[in-house]
């Protein structure tokens, strides 16, 4: 900060040190549910004032290339910040937190998966009145077959179109379930509502448009239920796609020294710790205790637990043609009555 002081009609600049920096992150993650953890950053760092902006995955991937870049960039959409950072929009971390973090949680020292995230099926808790509730991706294909009047327009989940996560997650699902696109006929049989966010689906449920959520991110889910008993969290028994949060520092960062702590922070101890005890977003450090934890989780679901892996592979997602065959084919199954 600068102050300039008028002496005999001439300005005299004084230089003086400035009150903060302020660091701007573009994140696809709530302000609410990152708040601790924000917090947290701000105690120990208390020169950076941090300009914290919350969007869809689709808006801050259109940010990444924008001409006023973000300092860090996080997503769920890991198809898509793994291609950014292998078009070279992230900057490579050079620190001992970055070395040490697990290899199936970063890539090429560049983008870090920092949360562990299961994907959950949600539902009124009256829904048990008029159907069992299903627990597994069976379940929930028999449900809609069977109960398809019953649950016309009841049912909700992520439009691949309007949501990066969502389309990444159909993907994975087509790829370790050979029922999937029966399933996806089966949703738009029922005439299933197609949402861009967690949050509206579970809006949703709670105000009773809808009886029943399926790929909601668990983070989200879990902390909604806990404020709105109406509303029941399943991790499918058969099996549960975990996401992680990925984050970068954008290459062309106007604070890359705020940024390069910024991202220390998230993989460190005490982050992680913050993550573990007062965000449902599940660390990943094995160091760390706490209500949600990785291993937690493993222990909790053992080995249905199908984590999307942050490597190489995630590229093929954002092919465009292979995004045109299968949206082409989801429209196809998706509107087939």
């Amino acid at each position: 900060m600068s102050w300039r002081l008028l002496l005999g009609g001439w300005w005299l600049s004084l230089a003086l040190p400035a009150w903060s920096e302020v660091l701007v992150i573009e994140a696809a993650l709530d302000h609410d549910v990152a708040a601790p953890l924000l917090r947290a950053f701000e105690q120990a760092h208390p020169g950076i004032e941090l300009d914290y902006r919350d969007s869809s995955t689709l808006e801050v991937d259109s940010r990444i290339v924008a001409d006023d870049p973000p300092d860090v960039v996080i997503s769920s959409a890991m198809p898509w910040q793994m291609a950014r950072t292998n078009e070279g929009y992230a900057s490579r971390l050079e620190s001992a937190e970055a070395r040490a973090w697990p290899e199936w949680a970063k890539w090429r020292e560049e983008v870090f998966g920092f949360t562990f995230e299961p994907i959950v099926i949600a539902y009124r808790l009256d829904l048990a009145r008029h159907m069992t509730p299903p627990a597994t991706h069976a379940d929930l294909h028999a449900l809609l077959t069977e109960e398809r009047e019953r649950l016309r327009g009841r049912v909700t989940t992520y439009s691949p179109a309007e949501s990066g996560i969502g389309y990444s997650l159909f993907q994975q699902d087509a790829r370790y379930s050979t029922r999937f696109w029966d399933l996806v006929a089966a949703m738009g049989n029922a005439e299933a509502v197609l949402e861009g966010n967690t949050r509206d689906m579970l809006e949703g449920i709670s105000e009773g448009r809808y009886w029943l959520g399926y790929n909601l991110l668990g983070s989200y889910a879990m902390v909604w239920a806990q404020e709105h008993p109406e509303v029941i969290v399943q991790v499918p028994q058969d099996y549960a796609l975990v996401m992680m949060r990925m984050a970068f520092i954008h290459r062309d960062a106007p604070h890359p020294a705020a940024a390069r702590q910024f991202l220390d922070f998230l993989l460190s101890r005490e982050g992680q710790r913050v993550i573990a005890g007062e965000t449902p977003l599940f660390s990943v450090r094995p160091d760390v205790i706490g209500p949600y934890t990785a291993q937690r989780l493993r222990d909790q679901v053992g080995d249905r637990l199908y984590p999307i892996p942050l490597n190489a592979s995630l590229l093929a997602f954002v092919d465009p043609q292979r995004r045109a065959a299968f949206m082409q084919r989801w429209r196809r199954e998706f509107e087939r009555r």
